[in-house]
């Protein structure tokens, strides 16, 4: 197998693997380890919605992915005269390209939501936007509350 096929699978596969450690953080998704458990439920009023981006996640996997793509592709540098350095030195960089490319692709675009609770406490949570659901001022919503972690909807 030739080192393009090999850097080609080795980024497929991770982006797979990726994709599919993703946890959703919308309102209406739960955890299998969420369901059948007793939720605490408050009301409130939507005082305020700000669009915010809910940074990527950091896992030993994209690094790990780069690293190899990166040393393999390093290793046919100089024919022979070099190789272990220009392996290193693509490894290193193979790294931090496949760390920051992970970040990049599990990106969310989320909203920042300040709600008055009927009870009179205001409070700010964020979550994973849903354009085809999305907060206006003077919503109405539910805060669903499990093991501390806050879910607002309607």
């Amino acid at each position: 197998m030739n080192i393009k096929k090999l850097a080609t699978l080795i980024i497929i596969s991770s982006s797979l693997a990726l994709s599919g450690c993703a946890s959703s953080l919308q309102g209406d998704t739960y955890s299998r380890d969420d369901a059948r458990q007793v939720q605490n439920v408050q009301y409130g009023t939507v005082d305020a919605v700000r669009m915010v981006v809910i940074e990527g996640t950091k896992t030993p996997i994209g690094t790990a992915a780069g690293a190899v793509v990166g040393g393999v592709a390093g290793s046919t540098v100089g024919g022979g005269k070099g190789a272990i350095i220009a392996t290193v030195v693509g490894a290193v960089a193979g790294g931090l390209a496949g760390s920051a490319a992970e970040e990049a692709i599990t990106k969310e675009q989320g909203v920042e939501l300040v709600i008055r609770k009927n009870s009179g406490e205001t409070i700010s949570v964020v979550q994973q936007y849903e354009p085809n659901n999305p907060f206006q001022v003077g919503d109405r919503v539910r805060l669903m509350t499990l093991n501390g972690a806050v879910r607002v909807t309607r």
